[in-house]
C-alpha cells in the first residue's frame, strides 16, 4: 500500500504535481528517462502539509490577513509572513506524518546524509517558476534533524519574497500547497547549472552551462565565478573559466563549509570538453522528453553526472510557429505601434482581420516574418536601410543577422518580389485638397458605420462585421493615403539630409513641422486643454474632480455641482470625439476613455493647474510662429550661399510637402480605433447577452476567444469554459515576458546596438526625434492615469500611443524605451517641440523619478544632471 504522507521518487511522475509539488513531479519523471542518474529519495505530500497545517493554531485567520495584504505594503508582509513561518515550525509534526518520513529515512539509510528541499505546487511550472523562493537544507543527518526541516521547509511557502511574488502574480495562498523532497545527499567534485536554451538570447539551439568545484550552492549563491559553457551541434562553442576562489563542501557530523580552493586549481576548468558535450547530450535528452527547455541542477561524482532537478524555463519568448524547417527572421509589430504589451486573443485576431497580410502570433504579440524580403538582395538592403532609420536597434539586430551569411541565404529577386512600403518614391502632387478630401471621407465612412451597426445583433452582427472590415482596410491602406505619408516622410528625410550638407544644421525639420494642419492626435491633446478652460472657473467642480479616483460615474455627478452641467458636456464632447482612444488602443479589448473617463481626470486636473486660459490656442499659434520663423531663417542662410536661389527653391518646395502632408500621418490610425470602438461596443452587447444567459461567466470572457470563436459561441450558445481559463492562464503568463525587436526561427532575440561613440560619459543612448535640448525633473510615469506632471517636467516611459498625447502639452521633454523616427511620441513630440530620444533601453528602470536629467534630441543622448 502507497503510504498517502510519502511516496518515494520511482513511485512519481509529471502528472503528480498537486500530491509532490513541481520539483517532486520533475525529479519524480526524471527516474523515468532512460541514462538519467540521480540520488534516491522520496517526497512528503501535499497530504502530510494539509495535515500538519490543519494543527497550526490561527492559521486560518492570518491566511485571511495576508490575502488582504497590498503587495507592496513590506512591512506588513515581513511581519506577518514571520509570525506564520514561526507558528508552522513550533507545530510539532503528527506522530502518523513523522513515521511515515522516519520509516523512509530508515529504508534509505537511517545514518546517510539528505538533502531536504522544499517543493511547492506553484513551483517549476510551465508557465510561471517559484524557484529559489522556498528554503533548501543540505547535508541533514538523522532522522529529528530531517523532520526539523521538513517543518522549516514548510514554513517557507510563506517567506516574504514567496508571499510578496504570489501576490503579485495572483496566486491564491490556500491554493498553493508544499511538498519536500528529501533526497541522499551526493559529494561531487564539480556542480553546476544547465539550461537547454540560452537564457540571455533565447536561442534554443545552444546549450549553455555553468560549473564550479563542489556543491552547486556556491554557484547558486553567487559566490564563485563559475565556468561558463556553451554548446551547439554537439560543440563546444564557447568555454570561459572564471576564477573559482572557494567551494562548499558537506561536514561529515552534517551542515557545510565554504572552502578555499588552492590557488594553482582556480583557474582550472571544472569539466573537460568531453564532458560538457557529454552534460549536454544528458541535457537534449531531459528536454526532448519533457518537450520544452529545461534548467537542469547537475552533479559530477566519479565521472558519472547526476540530475538533481529540472524545470521548465518560463522566461524564454516562445517560439514563432513556421509551416517548415528553414531559418525565418521576425520583426516585432508591437515595437512599431507603440505596444508591447500582450495582447488579448480577441484583440489578435481582429487585428489579423485588419492587416493586409497573416502575422505570427507569439506570446501574445504580433511579429511580421520578413525573411523573404531579407532572402533578396534588392528587397533586403531596402528594408534594413528603412527599418534602420525608424528604430536603429532593429536595423542594427537584422545587419546582425545578414551577417551570419548562412542563416538567410541570398536568392536571386523575383519578378514580384515583395518590396517594404516606403522603399519607392512618392510621386503623388502636393495639393492640400488631397488630404482634406482624405480627412472628409474617412469621417464619413466612420459615420455610415455608426448609424449601420446599430440593431445589429446576434450572428448578423458578426456577418455585419466582417462585411464591413474591407471598408476599414481601404481607409487603413488608401493608396493615396499611403502616398501622402510616405510623401511627407522621404520630403523630411531628403530635407534634413540638404540642411545638414548645405548649413551643418541637424534636424531643422523638426521645428518646421510644429503646429501643422489635420493632425487629429496633436489636436487632441489642444482640445483637452479647451476642457480644463471650461471648469477652471469652477472651484467646487476642480475639487470633486481631485477626489474622482477611478469611480467610472462621476460624470453622472456633475450636473448637482455649481457649473458642473458646463463641465461634463464639455467631456462628454471630448469623449465623443476622442473616447475611443486609449492605451494600446490596436488592442479591441483594452478599455477605451467613454469606457472608464476616470483615466483623464488627472491629465485634466494637470491642465487646470499648470496652464492659464486659452492655452490651447496659444501653444498652436506658438508653434506655428515657431515654423515660419525657422523657415524664414533657412531660406535666408540657403540665399546667401553658392547657388542660393536654387537650394531654397528646393528647399521651399520640401517644406511645403512637408506641411501639407505630415499632420494626416495619425489619421488612419485614429479612423481605425474608431472603427474599433464601435464594433467592440456592438460586441460587448452580445457578451452581456451571453453572461445574462449563464453561457459565460463574465462578458469580458468574450475576450480570450477569438473573433471566429465568439461568432461561433453566439451561434451555438455554447461556451467552452476550460479554453477561456486556459487562455486566461497562457495571458498571465505572457504579461510577464518582454518580446524582442527582432527574433529568429532558433528562439534568438537579436538585441542591436547604436554602436556610437560621441556620446559623454556616463550617457544613455537613443534615437534622436525632436531636436533641441532641456533640462528638468524626470517624470518616471508607467500609467498615463497616473501623470500628475508639472509645468517643465520630463516625461520617461516605456513607450507612448496617441492616449498620452494630453499629457504631452504638460511637459518639456521625452524620453521612451521604445519608438522610431515615425512613431507616435517622435510626431507628436515635433508637433508640439519638445525634444524627445526613444528607444533609450532601461531607461524606466535607469533613470530615477524626480531626478533631474538633460535630454538633447538633437543628437540622441540622456544626461544624468544629479
Amino acid at each position: 500500500m502507497i503510504d498517502r504522507y510519502v511516496l518515494g521518487l520511482d513511485e512519481i511522475d509529471q502528472t503528480q504535481g498537486p500530491l509532490v509539488g513541481g520539483k517532486g513531479a520533475n525529479l519524480g519523471e526524471l527516474t523515468r528517462i532512460e541514462g538519467i542518474a540521480g540520488p534516491p529519495g522520496f517526497c512528503v505530500t501535499t497530504d502530510a502539509y494539509r495535515r500538519i497545517m490543519a494543527a497550526v493554531p490561527l492559521i486560518d485567520e492570518q491566511l485571511d490577513r495576508l490575502a488582504l495584504l497590498d503587495p507592496d505594503d513590506r512591512q506588513a508582509i515581513r511581519a506577518l509572513s514571520a509570525e506564520i513561518r514561526r507558528a508552522i515550525e513550533e507545530t510539532a509534526i503528527p506522530d502518523d506524518v513523522a513515521s511515515a518520513i522516519t520509516r523512509s529515512v530508515t529504508r534509505l539509510g537511517g545514518q546517510a546524509a539528505y538533502a531536504v528541499r522544499s517543493s511547492a505546487t506553484a513551483e517549476d511550472l510551465p508557465t510561471a517558476s517559484f524557484a529559489g523562493q522556498q528554503d533548501s537544507y543540505l547535508n541533514v543527518v538523522g532522522s529529528a534533524a530531517i523532520l526539523r526541516d521538513v517543518s522549516r521547509c514548510l514554513a517557507s511557502l510563506f517567506t516574504e519574497r514567496a508571499v510578496t511574488y504570489r501576490l503579485r502574480s495572483g496566486f491564491e495562498h490556500r491554493k498553493v500547497q508544499m511538498a519536500v523532497v528529501v533526497q541522499r545527499m551526493v559529494f561531487p567534485q564539480a556542480a553546476g547549472v544547465l539550461f537547454t536554451a540560452d537564457p540571455v538570447t533565447s536561442n534554443r539551439k545552444v546549450v549553455s552551462i555553468e560549473a564550479s568545484f563542489g556543491l552547486g550552492e556556491a554557484l547558486v549563491a553567487g559566490l564563485v565565478n563559475a565556468d561558463a559553457y556553451q554548446v551547439r551541434d554537439g560543440d563546444v562553442v564557447v568555454k570561459t573559466i572564471g576564477a573559482k576562489r572557494l567551494a562548499i563542501r558537506a561536514l561529515p557530523a552534517g551542515g557545510t563549509e565554504e572552502l578555499a580552493i588552492e590557488a594553482d586549481r582556480q583557474e582550472q576548468p571544472a569539466l573537460t570538453d568531453a564532458q560538457i558535450v557529454r552534460l549536454a547530450r544528458l541535457g537534449r535528452r531531459i528536454e526532448a522528453h519533457f518537450g520544452r527547455p529545461q534548467d537542469i541542477e547537475w552533479c559530477l561524482v566519479d565521472d558519472e553526472f547526476q540530475i538533481v532537478q529540472s524545470r521548465p524555463i518560463t522566461t524564454l519568448f516562445p517560439l514563432p510557429a513556421a509551416a517548415d524547417q528553414d531559418n525565418h527572421v521576425y520583426i516585432s509589430v508591437g515595437h512599431q505601434q507603440m505596444m508591447t504589451d500582450a495582447m488579448k486573443p480577441l484583440g489578435l485576431s481582429v487585428w489579423q482581420l485588419t492587416t493586409r497580410r497573416p502575422m505570427a502570433e507569439v506570446g501574445g504579440r504580433l511579429f511580421v516574418d520578413v525573411t523573404q524580403m531579407l532572402a533578396s538582395p534588392t528587397s533586403r538592403a531596402a528594408l534594413v536601410t528603412g527599418m534602420g532609420r525608424s528604430d536603429p536597434l532593429i536595423g542594427d539586430a537584422l545587419r546582425t543577422v545578414l551577417d551570419r551569411a548562412d542563416f538567410i541565404p541570398v536568392r536571386p529577386d523575383e519578378p514580384q518580389a515583395e518590396m517594404p512600403v516606403g522603399s519607392e518614391p512618392a510621386t503623388i502632387e502636393t495639393d492640400p485638397a488631397i488630404v482634406t478630401e482624405l480627412v472628409e471621407r474617412g469621417q464619413a465612412s466612420i459615420a455610415a458605420l455608426r448609424r449601420d451597426i446599430q440593431g445589429k445583433s446576434g450572428p448578423e452582427l458578426f456577418d455585419f462585421i466582417l462585411a464591413d472590415l474591407p471598408e476599414l482596410r481601404r481607409t487603413l491602406f488608401d493608396p493615396r493615403g499611403l502616398q501622402v505619408i510616405l510623401a511627407a516622410m522621404q520630403a523630411s528625410w531628403q530635407l534634413n539630409e540638404q540642411l545638414e550638407e548645405w548649413l551643418g544644421e541637424k534636424n531643422a525639420v523638426d521645428t518646421l513641422t510644429q503646429s501643422v494642419p489635420h493632425n487629429v492626435t496633436s489636436e487632441m491633446g489642444l482640445a483637452l486643454l479647451d476642457v480644463a478652460d471650461v471648469i477652471r472657473p469652477h472651484p467646487e467642480v476642480v475639487a470633486f474632480l481631485q477626489h474622482v479616483g477611478t469611480d467610472e460615474n462621476f460624470l453622472d455627478a456633475l450636473p448637482a455641482l455649481p457649473g458642473g452641467r458646463e463641465a461634463r458636456d464639455a467631456i462628454a464632447a471630448y469623449l465623443d470625439q476622442y473616447g475611443m482612444r486609449c492605451v494600446g488602443e490596436i488592442d479591441i479589448t483594452r478599455p477605451r476613455w467613454s469606457e472608464r473617463p476616470a483615466t483623464l481626470v488627472p491629465m485634466l486636473l494637470g491642465n487646470i493647474k499648470n496652464f492659464e486660459p486659452g492655452a490651447g490656442k496659444r501653444i498652436f499659434e506658438e508653434g506655428l510662429r515657431k515654423a515660419r520663423a525657422k523657415e524664414r531663417d533657412v531660406l535666408t542662410r540657403l540665399r546667401a550661399l553658392p547657388d542660393g536661389e536654387q537650394k531654397a527653391e528646393e528647399a521651399k518646395r520640401l517644406i511645403d510637402r512637408i506641411r501639407t502632408f505630415s499632420g494626416y500621418r495619425e489619421y488612419p490610425k485614429y479612423g481605425m480605433v474608431s472603427r474599433y470602438f464601435a464594433y467592440k461596443q456592438a460586441l460587448l452587447r452580445e457578451a452581456d447577452r451571453l453572461a445574462a444567459a449563464h453561457v459565460l461567466r463574465d462578458r469580458e470572457d468574450v475576450f480570450y476567444l477569438r473573433f471566429e470563436e465568439f461568432h461561433d459561441v453566439v451561434r451555438a450558445n455554447h461556451a467552452d469554459d476550460q479554453l477561456i481559463r486556459q487562455r486566461k492562464d497562457a495571458f498571465r503568463s505572457y504579461q510577464a515576458l518582454t518580446p524582442p525587436r527582432v527574433l529568429t526561427s532558433d528562439g534568438e532575440a537579436v538585441a542591436g546596438t547604436y554602436r556610437r561613440a560621441d556620446l559623454p560619459a556616463g550617457a544613455l543612448i537613443g534615437l534622436p526625434v525632436s531636436a533641441g535640448t532641456v533640462e528638468g525633473r524626470a517624470r518616471v510615469i508607467l500609467d498615463v492615469a497616473e501623470a500628475d506632471l508639472e509645468d517643465g517636467d520630463i516625461l520617461v516611459t516605456a513607450y507612448t500611443d496617441p492616449s498620452w498625447t494630453p499629457a504631452f502639452v504638460a511637459i518639456k521633454g521625452l524620453v521612451t524605451e521604445v519608438g522610431g523616427l515615425m512613431t507616435h511620441g517622435a510626431v507628436i513630440a515635433r508637433e508640439y517641440g519638445l525634444p524627445a530620444v526613444v528607444g533609450v533601453e532601461h531607461a524606466t528602470r535607469l533613470i530615477g523619478d524626480g531626478q533631474r536629467i538633460r535630454v538633447n534630441g538633437t543628437d540622441g543622448y540622456v544626461e544624468m544632471v544629479d
